[in-house]
Formats: C-alpha cells, sequence, structure tokens
C-alpha cells in the first residue's frame, strides 16, 4: 500500500505491475461502498491483477466510499466533501508517466468513474461502470460538463436489488444502509446516453454470448460507429449486484454470471 498526500488529507491506494515492470497502461479500479480496494480485490477474486501490460491501481475510498457523481448521495465522502477527482489525478500523475490511464468500478466506484468521464474526461482513455448507472437529469451534479467522447463498457444484472437495472431510485432499505437515493437511468437508458454523448446514431446490435453455465445468461448491446468511440452494455439476466467473473459472490448480493468475464472484456477495451 502506498501513500500520497491530497489537499492535506493522506490518501492510499496498492499498485498491482507486471512482475518485469513493464507496461502499456493504467487502471485505476474504485471499489464498492463498504469496501476498499483490499477487499474489491478479493471479492472480484484477483481477476483485475492478471490484466497483461496493464498497471491496476486500488484506489481506496474515504471511509470506504466515494464522492460520486449522484446529488442525492450522503456518504462520509460527500459530507465532508472529499475531493475524489483529485485523487485519481494525483495517482494517475504519479503511477501512468504518460501511458494512457483507464478507469474502472463497482457499484459506488461506478459511479466515481461516471463522474471522472463527465468532470475530468481528458484523464482517461475509457472507463468500465460495473453494477452503477447514470444519474437521471435532477439527481446530477454535474449537468454542465463538457461532452467529450469516450469508450465505455457497462456491465449490470437484472436481478440487481440494490441498484435496480430498470432504473429510478434504489429500494428504501438499500437507500438507508448505503446513505445514497435519488433516481438513476436504467442500464439501457445508460447505454444510450453515453452513445449519444459519443455522436453515436446508428442503431445499437444486441446479440446472445454463449452460455458458460451456471443460471444466468449475458446479452450484449453495442453502440458502433465509423470514427466514434464505442458503448457496449452487457447484460446479466437474472444476475445481481456483482461483477461478472469466475469468481461467485455471496449469495445476498444475487447470482453472478459467468457468460462474460469484466475483467477480460476490459482488456478488450484496450
Amino acid at each position: 500500500m502506498t501513500s500520497i498526500d491530497v489537499a492535506g488529507r493522506t490518501r492510499t491506494y496498492t499498485a498491482v505491475t507486471p512482475e518485469d515492470g513493464d507496461f502499456k497502461r493504467v487502471l485505476l479500479v474504485f471499489h464498492g461502498s463498504k469496501q476498499n480496494g483490499a477487499a474489491f480485490r478479493r471479492f472480484s477474486g484477483n481477476a483485475f491483477d492478471r490484466l497483461s501490460d496493464t498497471a491496476v491501481v486500488y484506489l481506496d475510498g474515504y471511509r470506504k466510499n466515494w464522492n460520486d457523481a449522484r446529488a442525492a448521495s450522503a456518504f462520509p465522502a460527500r459530507a465532508e466533501n472529499i475531493d475524489d477527482v483529485a485523487f485519481a489525478e494525483r495517482v494517475a500523475d504519479r503511477v501512468a508517466d504518460g501511458r494512457p490511464v483507464y478507469a474502472a468500478g463497482f457499484s459506488n466506484g461506478g459511479a466515481m468513474v461516471i463522474r471522472l468521464l463527465h468532470e475530468r474526461p481528458d484523464l482517461l482513455a475509457g472507463g468500465a461502470v460495473i453494477s452503477a448507472q447514470q444519474p437521471a437529469p435532477d439527481n446530477f451534479l454535474l449537468p454542465d460538463a463538457p461532452v467529450v467522447a469516450k469508450p465505455v463498457l457497462l456491465f449490470h444484472g437484472t436481478k440487481d436489488r440494490i441498484v435496480p437495472y430498470g432504473g429510478g431510485e434504489m429500494a428504501r432499505w438499500a437507500q438507508f444502509a448505503f446513505k445514497v437515493g435519488g433516481a438513476m437511468l436504467s442500464a439501457p437508458e445508460t447505454a444510450a446516453y453515453f452513445a449519444q454523448r459519443n455522436g453515436i446514431t446508428a442503431p445499437p446490435l444486441t446479440v446472445d454470448l454463449p452460455h458458460r453455465g451456471g443460471r444466468t445468461t449475458v446479452s450484449r448491446t453495442d453502440y458502433r460507429q465509423d470514427g466514434r468511440a464505442p458503448v457496449t452494455l452487457y447484460t446479466v439476466h437474472g444476475g445481481g449486484h456483482t461483477v461478472p467473473g469466475e469468481k461467485p459472490s455471496p449469495a445476498l448480493m444475487g447470482r453472478t454470471g459467468s457468460d462474460v468475464h469484466a475483467a477480460e472484456a476490459i482488456e478488450e477495451l484496450f
């Protein structure tokens, strides 16, 4: 674990680099609420550690959460106005040394990636959002953010009980437990939102992925157009609030999709 000073506050992160120390890009990883970087590594089965030619940097949120883009957030990071954007900037500057920087986040961390895509698009070459959605207009902190096209990957389970696939507000128990509220777009609306930002006017194409086994299936919806940054939504049918991949999440989080592995899909994004 490495410490860094950000606006007079000590923040921490863990960088996992290839054995030979050589890498072509940096992936900033933002954990979910009530986690830290180490917990997310376990939660995801260390799958991101194995990305080739990549320095994977797990950032630790303030009191296990992030100051994300939702106006109705009430996390400690929001209540204390923690500058997580500056934290991401400082870590990227220190680790990347001019290499491309991508960001991936789960849940609250995915909402943090959405904030970075709007507030600091110049920092990122692309983003991956897992189990999180674009806030509805009246719940969005950055309505006047500049529109800068970036490739975006989205992953969401249709049986997510914490961040509903169909959008709207989280269940009351989840709002209380996670200290966040406000409405969100649905997962398909979020994909369409980023496609529109990227200037894509062609209709999306949806295909079903080969079934690897288990009790979930996955469809992939691509927004693609020549000369435009692509957007892809992986819908995990029957999946919960999880990171798709080999390692099943705890049962209370719902089923984990195995027909797509988030880490592998992010590697394709590179």
